[in-house]
């Protein structure tokens, strides 16, 4: 493929960014090889690669996370010197990280002066933030509480509060990396709406993405990086998703359907019979849920999400306790009076793969092959009487890693030090190589690139075909749609319909998600 200049010609806006031949070493890791990057100003210029391509890394070096081993940066054509944020907001730069930088009890306004006080009077300082404050979410359209703790406040609001510290420090460049892996649909399109709106007002934008579908929407060029290096830079209206998915992935990737399962003579491996749940405020999380799952069929949870999804996992998987009604799993109940915790579900062969990876999934602090053990540490195959069987773990991440293409394979490399869909590899692999009889599945595909999506929905039909009962929650409706044998939308922590997946159709799951089938005549 010819790849396209983005800065020539007499019309084509200045440079805010260029980085020439930019190199860096993690030991014998290679994440970035002489990269050489343009990215015009007032435009937004995507990043896609594979997980572990190298795209955070490159970004980590602009916002002086890290130093490059050589190369050079140029802001608005100077050689400039970043080896730290500061360094990197006095030029102009901003970074909204894909998992947020927020004290969660703090109010968005404190959140936003954290670290740039204006003098000893705090008070003064903050009357003039809150009016500055106030007009740039004007003007960008970045509508937020000001005085509600960031805890409290949605995803979509959490990620505003991000950019409006950006814009406060006076960010005229804003990297974004992964922002749509924790939104929901429409907080996407409010988000996409957000960055139109800085791109008119003559920000540079910095999207890192996975979603070529959100490339395609929103950026005006688009840079490939695979295995560390770049392998093209274009126009965005001049390729396709499918190029820029085979530039990805180096290979061409064959579109996937999968036959659908009816395994109405299998045994039930869950049940839920009226279960209900009371949240700690009295509010109605679940309310009368009744659902089964059978061995060999997976069934799809739809709906928008914080419609109960979450809550319905949290009890499934024992994390909480259901108010009302029981479980069965595998024959065994699960009640308010008959507790099971994680472990013990475990135990009985339901494993659970949660939606937030960070909360529930690993330790940052753990290597990956302690990550890979976490929650099965205490089985006898990997203890002596009194410690673990070091060799015997590391080896089974490594093999662990190989076989879910975990980037890098370097079971001692920290938790926290890998891609976010590396990590969400890493996690399925740990709970997958297990043989579960029924498995939980929360966003599988949340943050992971384009190559991993077909690897782990070839994974997930495998465990259904090997007997596994899969309930699978995503807020993809295609992936819903492409792997469900049957499929339960959720309405107001309610199931408000159920559709074979073979016959499935989005205008009907949408009117259901909506819960506005009453309202078609």
């Amino acid at each position: 493929m010819t790849n396209h200049p983005v800065n020539g010609g007499e019309s084509s806006p200045p440079i805010a960014i260029e980085l020439q031949g930019i190199s860096k070493r993690f030991g014998n890791v290679r994440a970035n090889q002489d990269i050489d990057l343009v990215v015009q100003r007032g435009t937004i210029h995507g990043i896609v690669g594979e997980n572990g391509a190298g795209k955070s890394t490159l970004m980590s070096i602009l916002y002086g996370f890290y130093q490059a081993d050589s190369g050079a940066i140029l802001i608005d054509g100077v050689p400039t010197k970043i080896y730290s944020s500061h360094d990197a907001i006095d030029a102009g730069i901003g970074m909204v990280h894909q998992h947020f930088m927020l004290v969660e009890t703090f109010s968005v306004l404190e959140n936003v002066i954290l670290g740039a006080e204006q003098g000893a009077l705090l008070k003064a300082g903050i009357s003039n933030a809150r009016q500055t404050l106030q007009h740039l979410a004007d003007e960008y359209q970045l509508s937020v509480p000001l005085d509600q703790p960031t805890g409290q406040l949605p995803v979509g609001q959490q990620q505003r509060t991000e950019i409006l510290k950006a814009l406060y420090r006076n960010a005229e460049i804003l990297i974004l990396d992964e922002p749509t892996g924790v939104l929901t649909p429409q907080e996407a399109d409010q988000l996409f709406r957000v960055l139109r709106t800085l791109r008119e007002k003559g920000v540079t934008v910095i999207l890192i993405t996975h979603k070529l579908r959100e490339i395609m929407d929103v950026t005006d060029n688009v840079s490939v990086l695979r295995l560390g290096t770049m392998v093209s830079t274009q126009r965005t209206a001049d390729t396709s998703m499918e190029q820029l998915a085979e530039l990805m992935v180096g290979r061409k990737l064959e579109s996937q359907t999968f036959a659908k399962a009816d395994p109405v003579d299998a045994t039930i491996g869950l049940e839920a019979h009226n279960v209900s749940l009371h949240g700690s405020k009295g509010l109605t999380e679940l309310d009368n849920i009744n659902l089964q799952v059978r061995h060999g069929e997976i069934v799809g949870v739809a709906g928008v999400a914080g419609n109960g999804q979450s809550a319905l996992l949290e009890v499934l998987s024992g994390i909480v306790t259901p108010t009302a009604g029981h479980l069965v799993i595998n024959g065994r109940t699960v009640s308010a009076s008959e507790p099971m915790d994680p472990a013990q579900m475990r135990e009985a062969g339901l494993h659970h793969v949660p939606e937030d990876r960070l909360r529930l999934g690993l330790i940052k602090s753990f290597t990956a092959a302690e990550s890979a053990l976490l929650g099965y540490h205490t089985r006898e195959k990997f203890n002596w009487r009194v410690l673990l069987k070091l060799n015997l773990i590391r080896e089974t991440c490594k093999r662990l890693m190989q076989a879910f293409d975990v980037r890098p394979q370097d079971p001692a490399l920290k938790s926290a030090s890998f891609s976010g869909g590396n990590q969400q590899k890493l996690i399925l692999a740990r709970e997958l190589d297990k043989a579960p009889s029924v498995l939980l599945v929360g966003q599988p595909t949340r943050g992971v690139d384009i190559g991993a999506i077909e690897l782990i929905h070839d994974k997930l039909i495998e465990m259904r075909d090997n007997g596994c009962a899969v309930l699978l929650v995503s807020v993809e409706l295609d992936e819903i749609m492409a792997l469900s044998d049957r499929i339960v939308v959720m309405f107001g922590g309610r199931i408000v319909g159920e559709v074979n997946g073979a016959n499935a159709n989005k205008t009907e799951l949408g009117l259901m998600m909506a819960n506005a089938m009453d309202d078609v005549a």
